[in-house]
């Protein structure tokens, strides 16, 4: 039966966005909505036209006979720098600070709209990058892992801090925490991730950038290659860090441990991506 055009315009975008990097055939769209491949072209075209105003995402096009189109999540420059600015205003908020100079996050990544955001604006950033896997440490940064996984669609992998026995045989590898100066170790499963990988790290917070290192040496292991490192929020941190070239949301400038307050602002994560961010607001 075919389908009026109202009907197939949402169907069309709600297919595509739970599709996220994923080639679909013209031809797909003619078959399921029994309308000629003109009419087709001819509703991508509002799709596309209405994903780029309200930055929801690229309709991309493969042109032959193999091609088709391809929805790439996207934030803007405008929506990035309120979410960040709200994410920081969050983050400064009394008694978020923990022993350790920590912050707590478990409200924040716990909701599904902040963890939305976060993923989108993530994979914003890698979208032509060609991850193949998200990697995180277990726990607070799985929901991370998760979103991001979702928005670039690849598998993400948990990497623990002891052995599970549904993990089968694991790699592990010994790091020096940055904060604690302590030999602590991580393992991965050997079934979670392919030689020649591309895998992005994401983590909920950094200080010394021991774990985050530690995750880089597991990716080694593994013959497999890091593509980037990007954390929802950083901590201030006297000394050098264990890694240099990462991404933040949010930075952490400003700790009272008397006072039990902190002060967050944003991370490099815009002035790092402002090109990609202006690109993507256009």
């Amino acid at each position: 039966m075919k389908v009026r055009r109202s009907d197939r315009l949402i169907d069309m975008t709600r297919y595509l966005l739970e599709r996220p990097h994923t080639l679909i055939p013209l031809t797909f769209f003619s078959k399921r909505y029994e309308s000629a491949k003109s009419s087709i072209s001819e509703d991508l075209a509002i799709v596309r036209r209405t994903f780029a105003q309200r930055q929801t995402g690229i309709l991309e096009t493969v042109p032959g006979a193999a091609g088709g189109v391809r929805y790439i999540p996207i934030m803007g420059e405008d929506e990035a720098e309120k979410f960040i600015a709200a994410m920081a205003k969050r983050l400064s908020e009394t008694d978020r600070l923990l022993p350790g100079g920590y912050v707590y996050l478990s409200d924040l990544l716990g909701t599904p709209s902040v963890l939305r955001q976060i993923g989108r604006l993530i994979a914003t950033q890698y979208r032509d990058a060609k991850v193949d896997a998200v990697m995180t440490v277990a726990t607070k940064g799985i929901p991370i892992a998760q979103s991001v996984s979702q928005y670039l669609n690849v598998p993400f992998v948990i990497v623990r801090r002891d052995s599970k026995i549904t993990e089968g045989s694991t790699v592990s590898v010994n790091y020096v925490s940055g904060s604690s100066a302590r030999i602590e170790k991580m393992e991965l499963s050997k079934r979670s991730l392919p030689a020649n990988s591309r895998v992005l790290i994401v983590d909920d917070f950094m200080k010394g950038g021991g774990t985050v290192n530690g995750m880089k040496a597991l990716i080694d292991e593994f013959n497999a290659e890091m593509v980037g490192i990007t954390v929802f929020a950083e901590g201030k941190f006297d000394g050098d860090r264990m890694v240099n070239e990462y991404t933040s949301l949010i930075r952490v400038d400003k700790v009272d441990t008397k006072a039990n307050t902190l002060h967050a602002t944003a991370g490099n994560f815009l002035s790092q991506n402002q090109q990609l961010l202006e690109v993507s607001h256009q």
